[in-house]
């Protein structure tokens, strides 16, 4: 009779629990997908901008060696955000079908360490590459200015640059973060209370 009770409480777990397991899998698969349309875009933009970058260098042969540099140094930036970025590709097309809660708290956790390597060590690379890149691409069409209008070519750069880092982005990463921060500890309580 005591087994019986026992089926009973398990089976009555498990009905109150298989919605909420469901909706929790459906916002996991949703984040998934915003994030792979979201690594496609800037795959596509950056790949847009490093193809117009080198039309620039193509059909305005630019004359100066800085100018030269400061193309390849802004393509390099672009390549080197990629490379890592692209690691996110393989763990989000991985199966469609529901894995177990421990596995998907594994993916989770591992896209969490991939955006965190992204959004510090490989943004701030490539905010430093891109920003020399420009400022020695900009110097050959800065030197044939006036002085004043150098100066306020090269303060609307750092202006827009320095927007970009101390706005835009943590504004971002903020927002990326939340998201998944919140999925990560409702899987956490899950495989807690599988585990009990």
């Amino acid at each position: 009779m005591e087994t019986n009770i026992d089926l009973k409480k398990i089976w009555n777990k498990q009905k109150i629990e298989t919605p909420k397991v469901e909706i929790l899998y459906t916002k996991a698969n949703k984040l998934r997908s915003r994030s792979f349309l979201k690594l496609i875009l800037v795959n596509i933009t950056l790949i847009l901008t490093i193809t117009f970058i080198g039309f620039i260098w193509y059909y305005y042969q630019p004359e100066l060696v800085t100018t030269k540099i400061g193309i390849i140094l802004t393509i390099l930036a672009m390549i080197i955000f990629l490379l890592p970025f692209n690691k996110q590709f393989s763990l989000l097309t991985k199966n469609k079908t529901e894995p177990n809660s421990k596995e998907y708290l594994q993916q989770l956790i591992k896209l969490k360490e991939i955006q965190v390597y992204q959004q510090t060590t490989m943004l701030s690379i490539y905010f430093i590459i891109l920003s020399l890149g420009i400022g020695l691409y900009l110097f050959e069409y800065v030197s044939k200015m006036t002085i004043t209008w150098g100066i306020i070519t090269y303060a609307i750069t750092i202006l827009w640059i320095a927007i970009n880092w101390f706005y835009l982005r943590p504004k971002a990463i903020t927002k990326q973060n939340a998201k998944l921060n919140k999925l990560l500890v409702e899987f956490e309580k899950l495989n807690n209370q599988m585990n009990e």
